[in-house]
């Protein structure tokens, strides 16, 4: 498979993604954050999951990693505020967070 495949198909499995994280917010946050918005905060999830080492953690004895939910919202904030975007709620991203984790765990990855 080439590099434009390899694309192809990131780009699909954040489009799928979206969608499922769109379907998971509340009623009253659908509205509250475009596409775009979305696309931004699953970017810097995974720029969070590749810098911050958590996924280079010895799992616990079930084979799970701990992830902390909070840690990756601060981060989200932060760079957002840098990066000028929102301004985000804490309490509304963390719903994007777990939407993001709900979507590996239904694909089968590791939470």
């Amino acid at each position: 498979m080439g590099q434009e495949d390899d694309f192809l198909l990131e780009d699909e499995d954040d489009e799928k993604t979206i969608e499922f994280i769109k379907a998971y917010l509340p009623q009253e946050l659908k509205d509250k954050f475009t596409d775009d918005d979305l696309y931004y905060m699953l970017d810097v999830i995974v720029d969070y999951y590749t810098t911050s080492g958590c996924l280079d953690a010895e799992p616990d004895k079930e084979g799970y990693i701990s992830i902390d939910q909070d840690e990756i919202v601060d981060y989200i904030v932060k760079e957002a505020k840098k990066d000028e975007m929102g301004p985000y709620a804490p309490e509304d991203v963390l719903f994007v967070v777990q939407g993001e984790m709900e979507y590996g765990n239904s694909i089968g990855q590791v939470d």
